[in-house]
């Protein structure tokens, strides 16, 4: 199948939200056994990938669905709605397999990804914002380095990493096997703990320049129009679908509480205080929505039409998953208010509070992506361009 320049919207996204649908049951009912074991469980992860989630970010002519920015967005939120955990590792596995998919090309493409539709290929998982050191050698590099965050790596086959070329300073990002690295299991922490996102760090690999891509690419050698965003864009889309796939679980578990404690002695959520407060995070929530669909819905007419994105457009994706991550946020502050001992105890709503506060923290929703937002949109910097998450004068 040929490379197609258009943006392509794929007719399997509404079976993929049944598919996700129907594991619900069984990705909730796995999430405490995931915690404890700090990554998914096998039959979770398993019928996940079976269910085509990683597959929906891969390039269409390598046999993949290659969902549209919106597509994938909805595709996050479903998983996420379902297990705050599970959505988080698919949106890494997806970001990393698919961008790897799409600006590597000829001998690396046929290495990592031989039979996609079969279910042939690689799975990646890795680190891109602190970048290892690359000494350039004969056809490639010889690669050193400590990277943290890699979600997802429990379930794959292969390291994605960023370097920085020794020499040139030239940022590249790497695809080779996990079992050139040294894992370190040091993921200890409070919120998303099943998503495995440990540490790794490896010496002197030998990695090919074929199996390296340029970092601030956006142009693919495979599939279409969504990979002209490039990598970081790319990770904006998941993360936003992330953030409102929480927020709405939490609010719909408000609502059950809610309903099982209506018409009991001294009951707060029969109080008009709570009924304004649950409507005020249901219309933030919402809202946030409609924004963030409204932003990739003009991206997607603007990479269909062949078109590069505006510094404004890149400004408003970075906006929109700033301002979903922090309604959330937010929205689970309210939940927390009126949950009462359900917010404390072992339970779903203590389960998604802990993995949106930890989710929260990500680099791609910090204070410092908001206020270069705020640079730009207030005019302080008006020939500004984005590089990766920093506004370059």
């Amino acid at each position: 199948m040929a490379v197609s320049a258009g943006l392509h919207v794929s007719s399997e996204f509404p079976a993929m939200l049944q598919r996700i649908d129907a594991l619900g049951g069984a990705i909730d009912a796995n999430a405490d056994a995931a915690e404890e074991l700090g990554r998914l469980t096998e039959g979770t992860a398993r019928a996940l990938l079976d269910a085509g989630v990683v597959r929906a970010a891969l390039p269409r002519n390598l046999g993949g669905y290659e969902f549209s920015p919106r597509q994938v967005i909805e595709t996050v939120e479903r998983v996420s709605y379902h297990d705050a955990s599970a959505g988080w590792t698919m949106m890494a596995l997806q970001l990393v397999t698919g961008t790897t998919a799409a600006y590597l090309d000829g001998v690396a493409t046929a290495d990592l990804f031989p039979d996609v539709a079969g279910g042939d290929h690689a799975l990646l998982a890795g680190h891109g914002t602190r970048p290892g050191r690359a000494v350039p050698a004969k056809d490639g590099y010889l690669v050193s380095g400590s990277w943290q965050f890699a979600s997802g790596m429990a379930h794959a086959t292969h390291i994605h990493s960023a370097i920085q070329v020794e020499g040139t300073g030239e940022l590249r990002v790497l695809a080779m096997p996990k079992s050139q690295v040294e894992l370190v299991d040091n993921w200890d922490v409070l919120g998303l703990r099943a998503t495995h996102s440990i540490d790794y760090h490896c010496a002197d690999v030998y990695v090919p320049a074929t199996h390296t891509y340029l970092a601030t690419t956006t142009t693919p050698v495979n599939g279409g129009a969504i990979y002209r965003v490039g990598l970081v864009n790319m990770a904006a889309i998941g993360h936003t679908g992330w953030a409102l796939g929480v927020g709405r679980r939490l609010l719909d578990e408000l609502k059950r509480v809610a309903a099982a404690k209506s018409g009991t002695r001294n009951a707060a959520v029969d109080t008009a205080q709570f009924h304004a407060e649950y409507a005020t995070a249901e219309a933030k929530l919402r809202a946030a929505r409609a924004w963030a669909m409204e932003v990739w819905r003009g991206i997607e007419a603007t990479l269909d039409a062949g078109e590069l994105l505006s510094t404004e457009q890149d400004t408003l994706l970075r906006l929109a998953l700033n301002h979903a991550t922090w309604t959330a946020q937010d929205v689970g502050q309210t939940v927390h208010r009126w949950a009462g001992t359900a917010a404390i105890r072992r339970g779903p709503i203590d389960r998604f509070l802990r993995d949106l506060g930890t989710g929260t923290q990500h680099i791609t929703s910090s204070p410092t992506v908001l206020q270069n937002c705020g640079k730009w949109l207030s005019g302080a910097q008006p020939q500004g361009r984005w590089e990766f998450l920093d506004l370059a004068p």
